[in-house]
């Protein structure tokens, strides 16, 4: 089974991502806006075990400030568009803990920090609403105090299989 470490941000930033994934990202109605630090595929065993890990994780990280400034690109890669996440030491903390969870499931890309917005866009239509977006000023700050583990369903939706709590400052 799939499933995914993810940090939600705000109501107010999921807002403003959903805005532009409304059209520009299929998985749209699968899985709302995030910023993931982890996917991997596990068995039920397997997951119970993780997520006692992960539970020491938040246990030993304190929240921590997420920030956005501006939209940018993974092309020529993919066409991905996002939001930037501001790359804190706390949070690349986070991101580094729990992969060494999974060390034996290797990471595919290097972590960057993003909220994604828009995917699987033709290169004209990636190339259009890039170069309108990235004009735009995207500054936002909020805490995050959570992090959550998540599986995905046969239809291809993702739902929350636990919270986990970070430490108060």
């Amino acid at each position: 089974m799939k499933y995914g470490v993810v940090i939600f941000p705000s109501k107010k930033l999921q807002d403003l991502a959903n805005s532009y994934r409304k059209r520009y990202d299929p998985h749209y109605s699968l899985i709302t806006p995030h910023l993931t630090l982890k996917g991997f595929e596990a068995n039920e065993e397997e997951v119970v075990n993780f997520a006692n890990k992960l539970r020491q994780i938040a246990e030993n990280n304190k929240e921590f400030p997420l920030k956005t400034l501006k939209i940018s690109s993974f092309q020529p890669v993919n066409n991905v568009i996002y939001l930037k996440v501001e790359p804190t030491k706390e949070l690349t903390k986070l991101h580094n803990e729990i992969n060494q969870e999974f060390s034996e499931q290797n990471l595919e890309y290097a972590f960057v920090p993003h909220i994604t917005i828009g995917q699987n866009l033709s290169n004209d239509e990636h190339s259009d609403v890039y170069g309108s977006l990235r004009m735009k000023s995207f500054d936002h700050e909020e805490t995050i105090d959570r992090f959550h583990l998540l599986y995905q369903l046969e239809n291809g939706s993702w739902t929350v299989y636990e919270t986990f709590r970070l430490r108060k400052e």
